[in-house]
């Protein structure tokens, strides 16, 4: 029997697995300061989200019990993979679960930008009825830039494409043959993606690389007219992880208008402030990091997360480990 720490909520029924399993499941938030104590040393493995940071100083304060780390969803950049794996950690993530939910919702950011829903409800609300001022524009015709082209950029490129959208990616570590399959035009550089786009996603992981990827030279290079003329204006989406995107520059853009409409599921810093600028201007929209925050992804998450954990405590090697090159 394992005990396992679940610091940022999951699923009853996946907990349940591990309970039937005749794991203790120990399911509380543990604070900063109580993981830098050793607040761990009592566990076997911890399952977390994106809330709980295990830093290097976290991780070795664990002493030696700790076997397995679940990251419960995609993103591991709150979880130090090579500290991890020098204390012979195994570090595992769900990557499939949640899949669908983003898809999903980075389409409703980019169709509520192009036809500026959230101005328009906030206006109706406020008493305003500004039908001239919303003139908004099609998806078809214009052309998509997707930043990292993995499972969640190619269903987005897919449907894109059904919509009538032409479909460029940017991926440093993409075999060409695939964007080739999918009917996407990969880019050698982000800058030439950009300047090809008129609306662009991002979908790639939060590193030194990526940090602040997008930011206002970019911007600048957007086109604003559609591969079919039309004067759509330049649109950025990201659902994918806060700080690839400087919001900063966003904010400026958006003022200078070289931005027509942003949209942010993910912040540098999180939970965001009631008086961040970003959420002052009106072309801006943005959630709360709600992108695997559905019914059925929770549920895919938890039990994929729960099998990949009691997989290593079994002994066993999991698909999804995600530093096995520190081990």
């Amino acid at each position: 029997m394992a005990r396992i720490a679940i610091t940022d909520g999951m699923d009853k029924k996946a907990v349940a697995i591990l309970e039937k399993a005749g794991h203790e499941a120990i399911v509380e938030s543990i604070s900063a300061e109580d993981l830098l104590n050793g607040a761990l040393q009592d566990f076997d493995a911890i399952v977390v989200r994106s809330a709980t940071k295990l830093t290097g100083p976290v991780i070795s304060a664990s002493g030696g019990r700790l076997k397995v780390i679940g990251r419960a969803g995609v993103g591991v950049d709150n979880i130090d993979l090579k500290v991890a794996g020098e204390a012979g950690i195994v570090v595992v993530n769900a990557p499939r679960a949640s899949t669908q939910s983003v898809v999903e919702l980075t389409l409703g950011h980019l169709l509520s930008s192009i036809r500026h829903i959230p101005r328009a409800d906030r206006g109706l609300r406020a008493g305003f009825w500004e039908k001239k001022a919303l003139k908004g524009s099609e998806l078809s015709g214009k052309a998509l830039g997707l930043i990292g082209f993995g499972r969640i950029a190619q269903s987005v490129g897919n449907v894109a494409q059904a919509l009538g959208m032409e479909v460029h990616a940017y991926d440093p570590y993409l075999p060409p043959k695939i964007a080739k399959s999918q009917n996407t035009r990969l880019h050698k550089t982000v800058d030439a993606l950009f300047s090809n786009c008129t609306h662009v996603s991002i979908h790639c992981n939060l590193t030194d690389e990526t940090h602040h990827l997008v930011n206002l030279e970019r911007i600048s290079l957007m086109p604003k007219f559609g591969k079919d003329g039309a004067e759509c204006g330049n649109h950025i989406i990201n659902c994918a992880r806060g700080g690839i995107v400087d919001e900063d520059a966003v904010l400026q853009a958006l003022e200078s208008g070289d931005l027509s409409t942003a949209a942010l599921d993910v912040f540098e810093n999180e939970p965001v402030p009631a008086d961040h600028p970003l959420l002052q201007v009106t072309s801006f929209h943005g959630t709360p990091h709600i992108g695997a925050a559905t019914i059925e992804a929770q549920a895919r998450v938890g039990a994929d997360i729960v099998a990949n954990v009691m997989t290593v405590l079994d002994g066993n090697d999991s698909d999804c480990t995600v530093n096995r090159q520190f081990l």
